[in-house]
């Protein structure tokens, strides 16, 4: 017996007891499918817009793994903790003003390959395309932009 279905005990009855389903019991449909509407910028193909605090945070975080390198070089060559120190603030304060420049001018030189997990700098620059893209072809009035 499966699950309240079938005999209680195929003895005598000249079957072994496998219950089956039927297949070619086809059941009706009983409820609608719903179609939903598109909501926002669903279904439309838009762009999804760049988060700048993440962006300003992955340009921070690589100016301070830049920084650490240059640290661990510096501690190797054995310059004392006051050179280091000194040396540090310098690099950070060039590299600083070297990402500003390069944000400031919309194209980022330093990262050329990005990886698909990186959805916010890839992002960034179908922005800039399409800015670019924009004055090409003297476009200046975009709807929901």
């Amino acid at each position: 017996m499966y699950n309240g279905i079938g005999l209680q005990t195929p003895r005598g009855s000249g079957s072994n007891g496998y219950v089956q389903t039927n297949k070619f019991c086809v059941r009706p449909k009983t409820g609608k499918v719903e179609t939903k509407a598109f909501e926002g910028d669903q279904g439309t193909g838009g762009v999804k817009r760049a988060n700048k605090d993440i962006l300003e945070h992955d340009r921070k975080r690589q100016i301070q793994l830049k920084l650490v390198e240059l640290e661990d070089k510096l501690i190797e060559q054995g310059y004392t903790d006051d050179e280091i120190s000194q040396k540090l603030d310098e690099a950070r304060k060039s590299l600083e003003e070297q990402s500003q420049s390069t944000s400031i001018s919309g194209s980022d030189k330093t990262t050329t390959r990005v990886s698909d997990t990186q959805t916010h700098q890839i992002a960034a620059r179908k922005e800039r395309q399409m800015e670019t893209l924009r004055a090409a072809l003297g476009i200046t009035n975009v709807d929901g932009m």
